[in-house]
């Protein structure tokens, strides 16, 4: 009887202790934060939602630490743009059941959408490397720029696509789900309309922007970048690049530069000084915005303000 007693314990317990190691655990984990925003609006009042990538960090050079690749492993469902960009979670997300990965520059949808990748114009240039660095050809994300969480487009896309792999794992949540894409997705077409307002009077405004990772925004929204920097934001350009750079603002060709919160470097204002351009920051991965349910168009609305401020100089 005792012997009973004791394993009905040990079932009651293990079982307990599963579900509550589950209900910890569990989560749609994104790898940057951008598409914790997306993940969060589909997700909200079904289930968490994580970002991997702390902030401040980048996602070009990330190391896993062993609790990430346990909340990678205990997670729902995980969300990153694919092995160009986030080289660092290749291993640990090759590992999970298909239905738990989704990989966003891989959907038939936003193939088609995906941008050519800048030309590396600034590594040959007498660009000097510490021995062992990485070079911008080392770096660069393969054929494609694979900064597609700044396209409205692809967010769309990539809400859908959370929200199919949602219902697919979770189908008892599919009407609160369906609910969440329907408001992600009239919230966005407001934020889209809102973004567009405020930054049709500045197209034609040149500019520079620190590292080449804004293109679909600009595209999408008709802005006018002369260049930028660095397509490695770990790699300082060149001395020839940067001549380049100064010449086009003594030229009064651009009206702004543009650094980012993680990367300040004392070249951008090198380059400037002297000149009467503005300097400004543009933050392409939303580290003062918050997680929730309306916190991508947020982060866009965030962003088109940043881009507003040094260009009409406010």
């Amino acid at each position: 009887m005792l012997h009973k007693k004791t394993l009905l314990f040990a079932a009651f317990s293990a079982a307990l202790w599963g579900s509550a190691a589950t209900g910890a655990q569990a989560a749609v984990v994104a790898s940057i934060k951008p598409l914790g925003f997306i993940a969060a609006a589909i997700a909200d009042g079904v289930t968490g939602t994580e970002v991997l990538l702390p902030d401040g960090a980048s996602e070009h050079d990330y190391a896993l630490r062993p609790s990430d690749v346990k909340r990678l492993q205990g997670a729902d469902l995980v969300v990153w743009v694919g092995p160009e960009m986030e080289a660092f979670m290749q291993k640990s997300v090759r590992q999970l059941p298909e239905k738990k990965q989704l990989e966003l520059a891989a959907l038939a949808g936003v193939k088609p959408l995906l941008m050519k990748g800048g030309d590396d114009d600034d590594h040959e240039h007498g660009e000097e490397h510490a021995p062992g660095a990485k070079s911008d050809e080392d770096h660069h994300h393969g054929e494609y720029n694979l900064h597609i969480w700044l396209s409205p487009d692809v967010a769309r896309l990539s809400a859908v696509a959370i929200h199919d792999k949602l219902v697919e794992l979770m189908p008892e949540n599919r009407a609160k789900l369906d609910a969440n894409l329907k408001d992600f997705e009239s919230g966005l077409a407001d934020a889209d309309k809102q973004v567009g307002s405020v930054l049709s009077p500045l197209k034609g405004k040149g500019y520079f922007v620190f590292h080449d990772a804004y293109g679909y925004f600009e595209k999408h929204y008709g802005l006018t970048p002369l260049g930028h920097f660095t397509v490695n934001p770990e790699i300082q350009p060149g001395a020839q690049r940067l001549h380049e750079i100064r010449t086009q603002l003594v030229e009064h060709k651009a009206v702004c530069v543009f650094a980012e919160p993680q990367f300040r470097p004392a070249v951008i204002n090198a380059v400037a000084r002297g000149t009467n351009v503005r300097s400004g920051t543009l933050d392409p991965l939303g580290i003062e915005v918050a997680l929730g349910k309306n916190s991508y168009m947020q982060f866009m609305t965030s962003l088109a303000n940043q881009y507003a401020s040094c260009l009409k100089g406010d």
